[in-house]
């Protein structure tokens, strides 16, 4: 039977095994490799994904967040036509607020734009306008504090971006499928005579050119908390213990006696290191091999997609390294 490779938690430092910093990488064996490796999916809600690589380094971990958080694509606003803004917001600040908001379409559905001075293609390009005026409802109002009833388009919102298909784009897509994903983004406030008539351009890109790329709203991993109680703690004791730890980790049983239930989502916040009682009650760990990865979509692409066109983007660039070091 083979021990986890742990990583422990002092209460001023790291301890680990003797000669062993957790940073040097094993002899690669490909079959070790594949007989290690495991990915078990814990929770998944509509955008949010919760899912455990286990087996692999830290490497390898970091290398799949970056992938989906810097170079898996999403479609983005990259230009923006201003023809009449005479809203407060500055010119370059509508732009930048217009560039972030989320959109539907489907990345994989569209190719890169070859060149930035090329017009824009059904291929390539998705073309967006947003064509709103504030206006006052009813003159003779004499009713100063609400804003529905006085203005109409006092608030612009994202839902208020409206799609104009370039060439077949129509017959392919609807505009539920290519617009903002969010329909309540704020864009700004109004009063009578301001006025927005702009168009909007989105186009294929990735997180590593700007952050408006990004599929996701976050990638985060952690190791998995090890948590051993090394002695019975009972009574007071026991409940300080638990008040330690995250909630759900420390429960206390029907004899007044502590007991870890479920370690995985504590914090490792050391907590009861400032008690000389329960210092040596507790061994704090984490599993060096056994990342817990959380992925965040914003909607685009489902969060198992993502991770698999991550996968899909790590291999081309092993591929790619491959031929480079055969073409030497």
């Amino acid at each position: 039977m083979t021990t986890k490779p742990l990583l422990y938690l002092e209460e001023y430092k790291l301890k680990q095994d003797a000669n062993d910093y957790g940073l040097a990488d094993e002899l690669w064996d490909f079959e070790s490799f594949k007989r290690k490796l495991q990915i078990v999916v814990v929770r998944y809600d509509e955008n949010e994904l919760e899912f455990d690589m286990i087996g692999v380094s830290c490497a390898i971990a970091n290398v799949f967040r970056r992938l989906m958080l810097s170079e898996v694509p999403s479609m983005a606003i990259e230009k923006v036509h201003i023809y009449n803004n005479t809203s407060i917001i500055q010119d370059e600040v509508l732009a930048h607020r217009l560039g972030l908001i989320p959109l539907r379409a489907d990345p994989r559905m569209f190719e890169y734009k070859a060149n930035e001075t090329d017009p824009p293609s059904a291929l390539d390009t998705l073309e967006f306008e947003l064509k709103v005026k504030c206006t006052r409802k009813n003159k003779d109002s004499t009713e100063v504090t609400n804003n529905e009833n006085m203005y109409k388009n006092h608030s612009i919102y994202s839902g208020q971006i409206k799609w104009v298909p370039i060439g077949n784009q129509a017959t392919i897509y609807t505009e539920a499928a290519v617009g903002p994903i969010d329909d309540d983004i704020l864009i700004s406030k109004m009063r009578p005579g301001h006025e927005f008539d702009i168009k909007l351009f989105a186009v294929k890109g990735v997180g590593k050119d700007h952050a408006k790329f990004s599929p996701v709203a976050t990638v985060s991993y952690r190791l998995l908390p090890d948590i051993k109680l090394n002695r019975s703690v009972a009574g007071n004791d026991a409940r300080l213990l638990q008040k330690c730890f995250s909630p759900g980790v420390i429960e206390i049983a029907k004899d007044d006696e502590a007991y870890v239930k479920d370690a995985r989502y504590d914090s490792c916040s050391r907590n009861v290191y400032r008690y000389p009682q329960l210092a040596d009650a507790v061994t704090i760990a984490r599993v060096r091999n056994h990342f817990i990865f959380t992925v965040e979509s914003l909607g685009a692409l489902k969060p198992e997609v993502i991770f698999v066109e991550a996968a899909k983007v790590l291999k081309k660039k092993c591929r790619m390294f491959l031929d480079e070091i055969k073409g030497n």
